[in-house]
């Protein structure tokens, strides 16, 4: 199994400047990764570095990132612009406040309508599970799958807690093998990754991918906000 191609390798850290960005993509090229994942500001820079480099991993971004508090429209505005600059997939925040409101035609909406931006191009829904009961996660995946979302995601790695294999297990359970279910936060180990793997991930958000790569190479989990 060719674990680099679930690995979509990140850097969303507010700090993180243009010359790190661009040894992310550099890192993508060499390990063959899914995708660089990286804020919407630096999606065009990631866009030349990759054709520059003639490299095939996609380029994704993120939006309403880490809250999912804005507006519908803000949302919708930063996926255009992003879509425009040259990403290729979306991970979007749910509105979690709304969710656990029970507003769920609200959430169904605001995915639908950013599917609709993103056309062909792939759209990942942040559940934020960490702050979701398990009848919560259930319903948020059912809402993204019948708004026409290509991936349901576990985590941003900037709340309470990350990617756990209960949680991708009840996701892909809930989506069915048609849809995607990414998992995000807090993985580091090569040991994690096949766990979630073998749970039900399908792809995988990670800012230590090459370390993924290699059994029983792990690193301190000390970047508690790791991707």
């Amino acid at each position: 199994m060719k674990y680099s191609k679930y690995i979509d390798h990140t850097l969303l850290k507010a700090e993180a400047t243009p010359k790190q960005i661009i040894a992310l993509c550099k890192e993508a090229h060499l390990y063959d990764f899914a995708s660089v994942c990286v804020n919407s500001g630096y999606v065009s820079l990631a866009r030349r570095e990759r054709d520059r480099d003639r490299a095939d991993y996609k380029i994704c971004t993120v939006v309403g990132f880490p809250l999912g508090a804005m507006s519908t429209k803000a949302k919708l505005e930063e996926t255009k612009i992003a879509l425009k600059d040259g990403a290729e997939e979306v991970d979007m925040v749910i509105n979690v406040g709304l969710l656990k409101a029970g507003n769920y035609e609200a959430v169904e909406n605001e995915i639908a309508v950013l599917k609709k931006a993103c056309k062909k191009n792939v759209l990942k829904v942040i559940i934020e599970a960490c702050l979701l009961t398990p009848e919560e996660i259930v319903k948020v995946c059912e809402l993204a799958k019948s708004a026409g979302a290509d991936y349901v995601k576990t985590s941003t790695g900037f709340s309470t807690g990350g990617a756990k294999v209960e949680d991708v297990a009840l996701m892909r359970k809930t989506v069915g093998p048609e849809m995607g279910v990414k998992a995000s936060g807090g993985i580091h180990t090569h040991e994690q990754m096949v766990a979630l793997i073998n749970a039900g991930a399908s792809r995988i958000g990670a800012s230590k991918g090459k370390a993924l790569l290699e059994p029983k190479g792990e690193e301190s989990p000390s970047n508690p906000d790791s991707y």
